[in-house]
């Protein structure tokens, strides 16, 4: 037993903390819980089995966090988004504009005219008075954010249709959009 739990301790440590690092959705972050759930449980047997036993108190108090974590994000945000989602699927078939949930905007990938992947949505800049939303903000290239480039792109030339946002514009016409830096983006 203790071997087992000395071989998944660790990866399961490590395969949980790069999904959660990831931020790929609620879903994909609960399931990095339960993965660190499970080597919670193995770092607590090898704490109890072999010590230290410091090992097994800090993993007893990380156990009731991560199963916190697992409810918070695949009980409560997960319901959160099925419920924007459903809220978007009904006001398809109403007369009036159609819905999205704005949380797309921190996740969507920017369509190009030709279903080209342009960039992928990062913030977006919105009014406070109004709700109207100014502008989006699009990483471009890089790994993980390493070497991204950041741009400014304009909400009107932006619509948003099945998780993702659409633009008219082609690849070129993209590149030419204002670069941001990192920490200095536009008032207006």
């Amino acid at each position: 037993m203790e071997q087992i739990a000395a071989y998944i301790a660790p990866a399961a440590t490590i395969l949980a903390a790069l999904i959660v690092a990831s931020n790929l959705g609620a879903r994909i972050t609960g399931w990095g819980f339960i993965i660190y759930t499970i080597g919670s449980i193995a770092w607590l047997a090898i704490g109890l089995t072999v010590g230290p036993s410091s090992l097994a108190w800090q993993n007893a108090i990380l156990l009731p966090l991560n199963l916190f974590g697992i409810w918070r994000w695949l009980g409560r945000q997960s319901g959160i988004e099925e419920g924007a989602e459903a809220a978007a699927r009904k006001s398809r078939a109403l007369d009036s504009e159609t819905l999205f949930p704005l949380s797309v905007l921190g996740k969507a990938e920017l369509i190009g005219a030709d279903n080209s992947k342009l960039g992928h949505c990062v913030d977006a800049m919105t009014g406070c008075q109004s709700g109207r939303i100014d502008y989006l903000v699009i990483s471009d290239g890089g790994i993980a954010g390493v070497g991204e480039t950041l741009r400014r792109f304009e909400w009107e030339d932006a619509m948003v249709q099945d998780g993702d946002v659409h633009t008219s514009l082609d690849r070129k016409s993209f590149d030419r959009l204002p670069e941001l830096s990192r920490d200095d983006w536009p008032g207006r």
